[in-house]
């Protein structure tokens, strides 16, 4: 079996990235190819850098608010990797349909709520306002509509008494660590199955 190359983008410091990077070993169906980024600041570089992995760096910021001229340069690099998926982990720019087109039935994005609930952001937050008892995080597919594409995992953690967003956070972040390597195992493998942890 061929491995799959997988290009991952991040923003930040890159926690969901070296869980996926960590868990392409041995006889896994995907290895990473390239980490990139749109902050030349993110220290997840430093971490995918410190692995052996290509990184490259795409700054959004000196093209104001042409994301088609920044999504030309950013895909430049993911196309020179070679790379058979895309993995958008705590990447904070939203992608055009243009951009997303290019990659279709390929990109995978990981979402901290249980969707279709809380799109967009700050959805620990939205999770305690409601009054919701079980929340988590999402690995879908990426399509042109923000957080909408077919769900490939999802993992639930409870909400408890006390809890406040950033509480909430840190126990969704750490089936995030459990969730998306399990399904970019079975999605590079070519399974679509969906993966539930509870």
């Amino acid at each position: 079996m061929t491995q799959k190359k997988v290009a991952i983008l991040i923003s930040g410091g890159g926690s969901n990235m070296v869980t996926l990077v960590d868990s392409m070993t041995g006889n896994h169906p995907a290895r990473p190819c390239l980490v990139l980024s749109n902050n030349a600041d993110a220290g997840g570089l430093t971490k995918a850098a410190d692995r052996g992995i290509a990184t490259a760096v795409v700054d959004h910021r000196p093209f104001g608010k042409d994301r088609e001229a920044f999504e030309a340069e950013l895909v430049k690099p993911i196309l020179a990797s070679g790379a058979d998926i895309v993995c958008l982990a705590g990447f904070m720019r939203v992608l055009t349909a243009g951009f997303v087109s290019q990659f279709e039935g390929r990109m995978l994005n990981i979402h901290p709520s249980l969707l279709p609930k809380y799109k967009g952001l700050h959805t620990h937050a939205r999770a305690l306002e409601a009054g919701d008892a079980r929340h988590g995080c999402t690995v879908h597919e990426v399509t042109p509509l923000l957080d909408d594409g077919p769900v490939l995992g999802q993992a639930e953690v409870p909400v408890l008494p006390g809890d406040t967003p950033d509480v909430l956070a840190a126990r969704v972040l750490e089936q995030e660590h459990r969730l998306y390597p399990a399904v970019l195992e079975r999605y590079a493998a070519g399974d679509r199955t969906p993966v539930l942890l509870a």
